[in-house]
């Protein structure tokens, strides 16, 4: 069976699995990782351990190294120019006059790509958009549209009991809400009450 380390990433509840490289990581420990887009810094979650069920048909990233000082440097560089490219974007959908509404941003590690969220009622032409925001922004730029239950994983909302919704709280992925569920919990049939605050 494969050792493996688990991380999570920023406030994300999705614990991934990594492999050590037969280093050995604790809980708590800042690492650098080498993901599908690129790399990134993440917190162990669950040191090493054996699994049956890690990365099944290909094969496990690695850890690189304990993040340094340096790193960390990095990792701050990246989440300040968040703020920034939110506030650009805006500005730059407005002056094109796109019905956007930009919801966050995030700003990969080396600072070479730039992904932002937005909802919109309407199909939108942003090719003009995402030109100006790589002259801007000196990055590769990917714009990424959410849905109601995303936008609410993403910022979070109180639901109905007065509490955090269990998406941002702590489900790790969505399932479908079926009419199945519905019926054995002896919930109203109707289709906007059984799919939750969220749609």
């Amino acid at each position: 069976m494969p050792i493996v380390v688990g991380v999570k990433f920023d406030n994300k509840n999705k614990v991934y699995h990594f492999d050590p490289a037969d280093q050995t990581y604790q809980v708590g420990d800042l690492v650098v990782v080498d993901t599908q887009r690129g790399n990134e810094l993440g917190e162990v979650v669950k040191g090493n351990f054996e699994t049956q069920d890690a990365g099944e048909g290909n094969e496990l990233k690695k850890v690189l190294r304990k993040a340094s000082g340096r790193d960390l440097d990095q990792y701050r560089k990246a989440k300040e120019t968040e703020p920034r490219a939110l506030e650009i974007a805006k500005e730059k959908a407005n002056k094109l006059g796109l019905s956007l509404k930009f919801i966050s941003s995030e700003v990969s590690f080396d600072c070479h790509r730039v992904v932002l969220y937005f909802t919109s009622e309407d199909r939108v032409d942003f090719r003009e958009l995402v030109k100006e925001l790589a002259s801007a922004l000196h990055a590769r730029i990917e714009l990424r549209q959410l849905y109601e239950r995303d936008d609410v994983k993403l910022r979070g909302a109180l639901g109905m009991c007065g509490r955090e919704c269990c998406c941002r709280a702590y489900l790790r992925d969505f399932e479908k809400v079926t009419v199945k569920m519905a019926k054995v919990q002896g919930l109203s049939l109707n289709p906007t009450k059984i799919s939750g605050i969220c749609g």
